[in-house]
């Protein structure tokens, strides 16, 4: 049996090989060009203890106002460039989309299972297969008023009843699947996106760093990653099949996931019309290729997992940007009201003459984003930017939180405030790039999906609710203080907050939605 030692003494040995070679690469580019400016690098390790591991975004934002819009850094070798500013991202990521599209190889997403993930794939032909998923608006109002119904009847549950409406539209788009609990197992296993957001970004995880600790036992100094993976694999691979299996299900085959988990009222037909049925039977139509099928199971747990949990998180950050700011409920309700009308809910035809609300939907993206550094892009070759050498397979992280909070843009960033979108006369100015939607051919494939949604939510809980902060036992008033989940998707821990009907009128109005 080899020794601890010897083990020890392997780890070093690969740790210091990796990190001579990266520098002699590294002292090899820099013979062309000079990279971008950034923290001073240590001998051999580079700047592994400079990569922060909590908030990262901001440690990179006040990297970029010390060193410029593109900062450099590297980890034992590999390169890295944090992007500060729009304009450096569109410059590289967009104009230049055909070497930035790749994505960084991680070592921790196929040990989870997500490497079926074409969010996390790099350009390959398999990724250009993917098409977005069309939104089915009279579903996404449905599971709106579903959502609505809830908040009425429990309000202290609002992060469920969120978490529910973000997987029940996509549930019903894709698959077919009725979503009738906020206890529902699918539901939950969207929280499988969540639990590897904790160890994406640089830094986060030590198998990311140090590749080889892959082939490593659990129990060696390190390797606890193993652990966690293993249990992130199993909710994934629940998270893809399961749903994927009930779709089957209804079109005739049998699977055990029916005893399991369905609904004993979604036990019996043919099935609905889904994403997912149609994809089927074109699949069947052409000979029933296990590849197509495979595919077609990727693609779609893909739209799942994606959509679920980026959309209640951004629903729960437009709640508390609510409770939080009152003066700006009020505005958007009497805009409302004055539009579409006291007691009735607005429609996706009111959309466009609702420019304050449309200010608030863009201020809850650009104050709070999900995905402060957006998802890693990876250089496919080598490039040069004002001046300064790019190596292939440099990482590319663009820093979106600094991009919606550069003070030079947006005054006072961390203020909650709808009218920077706004001219004098109240009409919407041109700022309307969603910034946490990416960037050139990575961009979210199902943008337009999570917008509707996302736009829908806010205007029909702001028609019929009023968000505030609640009070103690003595009635005096309890302050929100906003805590945030720290990963590549950050947004609120629970809070508590008050939730109620605006008036009888509203009241009524929830009170008779038919449950169709």
């Amino acid at each position: 049996m080899v020794s601890a030692d010897y083990l020890l003494a392997f780890t070093v040995s690969c740790i210091l090989l990796a990190a001579t070679v990266g520098l002699l690469r590294r002292r090899k580019a820099a013979s062309r060009l000079p990279f971008h400016p950034g923290p001073k690098s240590r001998f051999l390790v580079g700047n592994l203890f400079d990569i922060p591991t909590e908030t990262p975004w901001i440690t990179y934002m006040e990297w970029g106002k010390q060193y410029g819009d593109v900062v450099y850094a590297q980890m034992l070798g590999k390169h890295i460039i944090i992007l500060n500013s729009v304009k450096a991202a569109t410059e590289l990521l967009e104009k230049r989309a055909t070497i930035y599209s790749d994505r960084p190889t991680m070592p921790i997403v196929s040990l989870t299972g997500w490497d079926f993930n074409f969010t996390f794939m790099s350009h390959t032909d398999e990724w250009r297969e993917v098409d977005a998923v069309a939104a089915y608006r009279p579903i996404q109002l449905r599971k709106i008023q579903d959502l609505l119904r809830g908040l009425l009847s429990t309000p202290e549950d609002f992060v469920a009843h969120t978490k529910t409406l973000g997987a029940a539209i996509i549930l019903d788009i894709i698959y077919g699947y009725d979503v009738k609990s906020l206890h529902d197992r699918i539901v939950y296993l969207a929280e499988a996106v969540a639990r590897l957001c904790d160890c994406i970004l640089p830094g986060a995880s030590a198998v990311n760093t140090f590749p080889f600790l892959r082939y490593f036992p659990s129990w060696f100094l390190g390797c606890g990653f193993h652990k966690f993976a293993r249990k992130i694999f199993e909710l994934v691979d629940e998270m893809k099949n399961a749903p994927f299996d009930f779709c089957q299900t209804k079109l005739g085959a049998h699977h055990l996931f029916i005893r399991r988990y369905a609904d004993p009222e979604q036990r019996n037909g043919s099935g609905k019309p889904s994403v997912l049925r149609e994809l089927l039977e074109q699949n069947d139509a052409h000979g029933g290729s296990e590849e197509q099928a495979q595919i077609t199971k990727d693609v779609t747990g893909v739209a799942y997992a994606a959509g679920a949990d980026t959309t209640s998180a951004t629903l729960i950050v437009f709640i508390l940007a609510m409770g939080l700011n009152p003066e700006v409920a009020k505005k958007a309700q009497d805009e409302l009201d004055t539009v579409v009308g006291l007691g009735c809910l607005p429609g996706f035809e009111h959309r466009s003459a609702l420019p304050y609300c449309e200010a608030v939907f863009r201020e809850v993206f650009r104050w709070r984003p999900l995905l402060p550094l957006g998802v890693p892009h990876e250089a496919s070759e080598n490039d040069v930017y004002e001046g300064y050498f790019i190596p292939k397979g440099t990482t590319v992280i663009p820093n979106i939180w600094a991009m919606g909070h550069d003070e030079c843009k947006y005054p006072n960033p961390d203020e909650f405030n709808p009218e920077r979108f706004l001219n004098a006369d109240g009409q919407l100015n041109t700022d309307d790039h969603i910034l946490a939607f990416g960037f050139g051919r990575r961009v979210c494939v199902g943008r337009h999906a999570a917008n509707a949604t996302v736009w829908a939510t806010m205007v029909s809980v702001l028609s019929t609710f009023d968000i505030a902060k609640t009070s103690d036992a003595t009635g005096e008033e309890v302050e929100i203080e906003p805590v945030y989940i720290d990963g590549l998707l950050s947004y609120p821990k629970p809070f508590k907050c008050s939730i109620t009907p605006r008036n009888d009128v509203t009241r009524k109005l929830i009170e008779s939605m038919t449950d169709v």
